[in-house]
């Protein structure tokens, strides 16, 4: 067993798996950011109304597990650029519905893609097997309790 002073934060986990995290992030964020001057948080609420359709903001926020302040600025900027609408709901005013203006979903069509095609390059010269391990292993590391 290995002590405090055999300890390489460069081989600790959440370490890699934030450095592997923020490299393929940002190279992929200068898509988004480039084409479209979103933000990180901006192309998270516009993929979750995407893939889920109609949500609210409290809805994004449990699924993306985002802060609700930074869910509201994200949507504020989506709004300004008309790619979202918001409607507050009849029985309860405190209550918006967010959904994708049809900009909005042809943005989302076009980073979907864009997206896939990154993906596909972030596994390219892996095993297909290996490609699906990795996601595995991912999974079950984000969905831990």
């Amino acid at each position: 067993m290995t002590g405090p002073a055999d300890f390489d934060v460069r081989q600790f986990l959440p370490y890699l798996l934030n450095q592997a995290a923020e490299a393929s992030s940002l190279e992929f964020q200068k898509v988004y950011k480039d084409k479209y001057g979103m933000l990180r948080n901006e192309w998270r609420v516009l993929f979750h109304l995407g893939i889920y359709g109609q949500m609210t903001a409290s809805d994004i926020g449990t699924r993306a597990q985002m802060h609700k302040t930074k869910i509201s600025r994200a949507v504020q900027r989506l709004a300004e650029r008309r790619y979202l609408t918001r409607t507050r709901a009849e029985d309860d005013r405190r209550v918006e519905y967010l959904a994708l203006t049809a900009m909005g979903q042809k943005v989302y069509q076009d980073l979907k893609k864009t997206a896939a095609d990154y993906d596909a390059a972030l596994v390219d010269g892996m095993s297909e097997k290996d490609a699906a391990t990795l996601r595995s292993l991912l999974e079950r590391l984000a969905l831990r309790p």
